[in-house]
C-alpha cells in the first residue's frame, strides 16, 4: 500500500516482532524468520506501514540477543541470512517497510571484539571496550551500578582490569567514545541496508557513552516507589547521557540518509529522557523520530498524562532555531507489560483495548504495536521455575517479569499451543491468550482485530489523524479532548478513560468513530468518539 506522506515514517503505524515468541517453523520451539515470513500477511492485513524486528543475530541469548556476538549474521535458531533476504522480499511484496534493532551500546562477551579485547592492554581492539584498573583495595574503580543488579563492573584475570557493562556481565560496554568503534557500528548499518533493511531502532543509545573521567554517580531522590535494584539508589549522571552522543548520532543519520529515507528511531530510557529525546531528532542531520517511555511504565493511563506527552511534542523549534523531532509512542513492547492487565480491571479488558487503540491511532506521532495487541492479549503470570528473564530471575519477586509479554503468540484457538509451534514452546502460552488467537477473531467484526484493522484504516484514511496538529487539547477529569488538524481537514477526538459515564457534547459534523457505546453527548466507560469538523 502507498505511503500517506514523504517520506514514509512521518505519522507510520510500526508493528513490533519478538522473533522467540511470533511464529516457529520448525517446531523447536523458539520462533524464526521463516515462521516471521509466513505470517505478514496477517500483519499486512492489519493496513500497518512497517515491521520492526527484534535482534535475530548470532548471539549465546544471554539476554535473548540483546547480547550480539556477530551482528552480520543470523542465529541458527531463527534461520540464516537467505532467510532474512526471503523476509525482506516478502515484506516488500507486501507493501510492508523493514526495520531492525541495532545494539551499540554493549555486545556479547563472546563476540570477536571483545575476545581481542581482553587478550592485552596493548592490541588494536583494547581500547574498544570500557576498561579500569582496581582501586588499591581492589574494588570497583567507581560506585556505578547495573540495571539486572549489582556494580556494573566485573573483574577480568586476563587482562587484570575491570570491564564496565550496564546490563549483563555478559553484555560488555563498547566504548562509544572511541572513533574506531562508532566507524565499525557504522559499517554494520552498511551492511544491512545492502541488504534492503528501510530502518533502524535503535536500542538503549544513551547508554552509548559516559564520562571519560568515571566520577561516581550521586545518590537519587526518594521517589517513594519501591527500589528493587541497587541501580535505582543511583542518579544515573555520569554512566550514561553523555552529550557527546549527539554527534555519534549525526555520523548515524548521515549514513541512513545517504542510503534515502530510512527511518531511525531512537530508544532512550531513564530519567527525564525527553530532552535526550529532542536533542537526538532536533534538525535535518539527526534521527527520524525517539521511542518514548512515558506510557510503557506508567502505572495509571489518565488524561493528565496524555496531555503532558503531548505537550511536550508540540512540533515548536528548539532554542537554537532547529526543527523539532518527530515522537514515537507504544503502550507495551518487550520490555514492558501488557498494557491492558496494567491500566484496567479484568471486567473492563475487551473496551479498555478498543478504546487505548483509538487513542493511539489519534496522538501526534508514529504508533508502534507490539504483536499480539492487535488480540487485545493479556500478560501471563509465569510461575519462578518457567522464568527465562535473566531480570526477573536477579531480582525475584520484586521486579515485574518480562516473560509476561513475551508469551508466543496464539494463532489458532483449537491448538494446544495456539498454533506457535509443533513442539514444546520456550515459554507457556495461557489458556486466556489462545482463546483471544487469531483464527478466533478472524470474522468477528466486534473482535479487537476488527476493530484494529478498523482505526488503522481510519488514521490511514485521513491525514489529520496521521500527521496532522495537535490542538486545542484539554482535560477534565477522565475526559480528554482534543482536535487533529492538517490542511482543510480537522477531525475531533473526545475519550473517556475512566469507569464512569461523562457528558461530552461533540461538535457538529460527521462521525467518524463510535466506540464502546459512544455517542455525540455522552461517553460511557472507555469509550471514544472522532468527528469529522464540518
Amino acid at each position: 500500500m502507498p505511503p500517506l506522506q514523504d517520506p514514509w515514517w512521518r505519522g507510520a503505524t510500526i508493528y513490533q516482532i519478538y522473533p522467540r515468541s511470533f511464529a516457529d517453523s520448525n517446531g523447536d520451539g523458539i520462533g524464526d524468520l521463516p515462521g516471521i515470513t509466513a505470517h505478514l500477511d496477517h500483519i499486512a492485513s492489519l493496513g500497518v506501514d512497517a515491521i520492526w524486528i527484534s535482534p535475530f543475530f548470532t548471539s549465546p541469548m544471554a539476554d535473548f540477543g540483546y547480547d550480539v556476538a556477530d551482528y552480520r549474521d543470523v542465529d541458527p535458531i531463527f534461520g540464516t541470512l537467505a532467510d532474512f533476504d526471503a523476509l525482506v522480499a516478502r515484506a516488500h511484496g507486501l507493501g510492508l517497510k523493514v526495520m531492525i534493532d541495532m545494539v551499540f551500546a554493549h555486545t556479547s562477551d563472546a563476540h570477536p571484539w571483545f575476545a581481542q579485547s581482553r587478550a592485552d592492554k596493548t592490541n588494536p581492539y583494547a581500547d574498544w571496550y570500557v576498561w579500569r584498573d582496581a582501586n588499591p583495595d581492589g574494588t570497583p574503580p567507581n560506585n556505578w551500578q547495573s540495571v539486572f543488579g549489582g556494580p556494573a563492573w566485573t573483574w577480568d584475570a586476563r587482562r587484570q582490569q575491570y570491564y564496565m557493562h550496564q546490563f549483563l556481565k555478559e553484555q560488555p560496554q563498547l566504548n562509544g567514545h572511541n572513533p574506531a568503534v562508532q566507524e565499525a557500528c557504522l559499517d554494520v548499518l552498511r551492511f544491512w541496508l545492502d541488504r534492503g533493511v528501510d530502518g533502524f531502532r535503535l536500542d538503549a543509545l544513551n547508554h552509548a557513552m559516559f564520562d571519560p573521567g568515571f566520577a561516581d554517580n550521586p545518590v537519587a531522590a526518594d521517589n517513594g516507589k519501591p527500589r528493587t535494584r541497587p541501580y535505582d539508589f543511583q542518579a544515573k549522571v555520569n554512566s550514561m547521557n553523555h552529550p557527546d552522543v549527539v554527534g555519534f548520532v549525526e555520523r548515524i543519520a548521515a549514513v541512513c540518509q545517504a542510503a534515502g529515507a530510512t527511518f531511525t528511531v531512537a530508544e532512550i530510557g531513564g530519567d527525564d529522557a525527553d530532552p535526550l529525546m529532542k536533542a537526538y531528532t532536533a534538525g535535518e542531520g539527526r534521527l527520524s523520530s525517539a521511542y518514548s517511555f512515558d506510557f510503557l511504565y506508567a502505572e495509571r493511563l489518565t488524561a493528565d498524562l496524555v496531555a503532558r506527552t503531548q505537550a511536550l511534542w508540540d512540533g515548536a523549534p528548539d532554542a537554537d532555531g532547529r526543527a523539532q523531532g518527530w515522537p514515537s509512542w507504544a503502550f507495551e513492547n518487550h520490555d514492558a507489560p501488557r498494557h491492558v492487565s496494567r491500566w484496567v480491571g479484568a471486567e473492563h479488558r475487551d473496551a479498555y483495548a478498543r478504546m487505548t487503540m483509538a487513542l493511539l491511532m489519534a496522538l501526534r506521532g508514529n504508533a508502534f504495536l507490539y504483536q499480539g495487541q492487535e488480540l487485545g492479549l493479556t500478560q501471563d503470570d509465569i510461575p519462578f521455575h518457567l522464568l527465562q528473564d535473566p531480570e526477573a530471575i536477579a531480582n525475584w519477586p520484586l521486579t515485574l517479569s518480562r516473560d509476561g509479554v513475551r508469551t508466543p503468540m496464539p494463532w489458532q484457538v483449537q491448538d494446544e499451543q495456539g498454533g506457535f509451534t509443533g513442539g514444546t514452546p520456550w515459554l507457556p502460552l495461557s489458556a486466556e491468550n489462545i482463546a483471544r488467537a487469531v483464527d478466533r477473531q478472524e470474522g468477528d467484526a466486534q473482535s479487537q482485530l476488527a476493530i484494529t484493522r478498523q482505526i488503522i484504516a481510519l488514521r490511514r484514511a485521513h491525514r489529520a489523524l496521521a500527521v496532522g496538529a495537535m490542538e486545542d487539547l484539554r482535560v477534565s477529569g477522565d475526559l480528554l479532548t482534543f482536535t487533529r488538524r492538517e490542511g482543510g481537514e480537522a477531525i475531533a477526538c473526545a475519550f473517556n478513560l475512566g469507569g464512569e459515564t461523562v457528558a461530552h457534547a461533540a461538535p457538529s459534523g460527521q462521525t467518524l468513530l463510535a466506540l464502546n457505546g459512544a455517542d455525540a453527548g455522552h461517553l460511557p466507560p472507555y469509550a471514544a468518539h472522532f468527528t469529522l469538523l464540518a
